[in-house]
């Protein structure tokens, strides 16, 4: 199994930053002309955020696609929202398409997201035997030992 961590890891981030929960629910699948638009889109925005730098959009990382929905992490509601409202980014154009396509027919497909601002030290994470995953993805992994050990130990280190 490529890339897994052996050893008890915790992320270490510095700072606050934002959990962003996104995903899209097919309400009526045969009508494929108002959710594979919507489905398409999230894999175009990923790759754009991927591509720039983290230091610009403040896109720390994501979970990957999921039918479940996405995990993704920010450093800030401003960088988030900034993205979320940039018209020359894939974000805005698709959004402006949604509404217009399915303003009317809002119960074909479903969007929905969350927004957690997650202020410094006030997170925990353990991964054993995994590869990076989760916040261990756009954050530092670092051993769970010492103070780390225990997860009282984490929140406070």
């Amino acid at each position: 199994m490529s890339g897994v961590i052996a050893d008890r890891m915790t992320a270490r981030i510095e700072g606050d930053f934002v959990v962003f929960l996104i995903g899209v629910r097919i309400n009526k699948p045969w009508k494929i002309g108002a959710w594979l638009p919507t489905v398409r889109a999230m894999p175009r925005m990923l790759a754009e955020l991927q591509r720039l730098p983290a230091e610009q959009t403040g896109f720390l990382g994501h979970t990957g696609l999921a039918r479940a929905g996405i995990v993704q992490y920010w450093r800030s509601f401003a960088h988030l929202e900034a993205y979320a409202r940039a018209d020359d980014r894939h974000h805005f154009p698709a959004w402006v398409d949604f509404n217009r396509r399915l303003k009317d027919r809002r119960g074909d497909v479903g969007i929905w997201h969350e927004t957690y601002l997650v202020k410094a030290g006030q997170y925990e994470t353990l991964y054993s035997g995994m590869p990076p995953h989760g916040l261990g993805c756009a954050a530092e992994l670092v051993p769970a030992t010492g103070g780390r050990a225990e997860a009282r130990g984490r929140l406070q280190a």
